[in-house]
C-alpha cells in the first residue's frame, strides 16, 4: 500500500487523472484504508490543504462534530470481549500477526500486553 500523496505531488496526480471517477483518483493517490475502503474525506482535505487553504483543526469547531477519534476509552461488550481499536494499535506501532502474553495486575487494575518473540510460543 502506498503512502497518500500530499502537496504538489497530489495536485499533479489528481490533475492527470481528472477524467476519471473521484474514487479512482483518490485510490490512485493512495487514499485507501486498510480494509480497501476509499478515504474520501481525507483525500478532499489533502486536496484543499495542497491548494494552500487553511482548515480548522480536527477538534470541535462551531458545534460541528470532529468525527471518529481515539479518545482512549473502551468498554466491555455484552459477550465479555474488550476491543482495542486500530487507532490504538497503530499509535503503539503494533503490526498484524504480532503475539502477546497478557498479564493482569489486579492491585493496579491494569492489563499488560507483553510482546512475544516471533519464534517463542508460551502455553
Amino acid at each position: 500500500m502506498q503512502a497518500p500523496l500530499e502537496g504538489k505531488e497530489l495536485l499533479d496526480r489528481a490533475r492527470s487523472l481528472s477524467n476519471r471517477p473521484e474514487d479512482q483518483i483518490a485510490r490512485a493517490c493512495g487514499y485507501v484504508g486498510p480494509s480497501g475502503r476509499v478515504l474520501k474525506k481525507s483525500f478532499y482535505r489533502a486536496l484543499v490543504l495542497a491548494k494552500g487553504y487553511s482548515l480548522p483543526s480536527s477538534t470541535m469547531v462551531a458545534g460541528m462534530s470532529r468525527g471518529r477519534h481515539a479518545d482512549f476509552r473502551t468498554r466491555v461488550h455484552g459477550n465479555g470481549n474488550l476491543l482495542i481499536g486500530q487507532a490504538y494499535t497503530r499509535r503503539m506501532g503494533l503490526e498484524p500477526g504480532q503475539e502477546f502474553r497478557i498479564e493482569i495486575h489486579r492491585e493496579t487494575g491494569s492489563i499488560w500486553l507483553l510482546p512475544l518473540e516471533p519464534d517463542s510460543k508460551e502455553s
